[in-house]
């Protein structure tokens, strides 16, 4: 079983307790970060009629379209490996075939 320790993070303004396994609060550090700056780059744009929660419904789109982006990217990547996989199969079966 795996240690926990607890932490605060500070998310627009608002501080939330987590009780993490130890060893991952740097991860959630920099998700912290990374979240609270993209929020300051969005409020700058000061759209007419939009509250703290516009602007954190659009942070959570952003970095939703970033992790579907990366799955996908992913799954071409395994799709081009086993493309390899069955290229490589059909010139070791051809290679066999050949005499010395």
């Amino acid at each position: 079983m795996s240690k926990k320790q607890a932490i605060t993070l500070k998310i627009a303004g608002k501080s939330y307790p987590f009780n993490i396994e130890s060893g991952k609060e740097e991860v959630y550090r920099l998700a912290e970060r990374e979240v609270n700056s993209y929020l300051v780059l969005i409020k700058q744009q000061n759209i007419k009629g939009w509250g703290d929660q516009d602007y954190l419904a659009m942070a959570a789109l952003k970095f939703a379209i970033a992790n579907v982006a990366m799955r996908q990217s992913r799954e071409v990547d395994s799709e081009d490996l086993n493309k390899l996989e069955k290229i490589g199969t059909e010139i070791d079966s051809y290679l066999n075939t050949l005499k010395p």
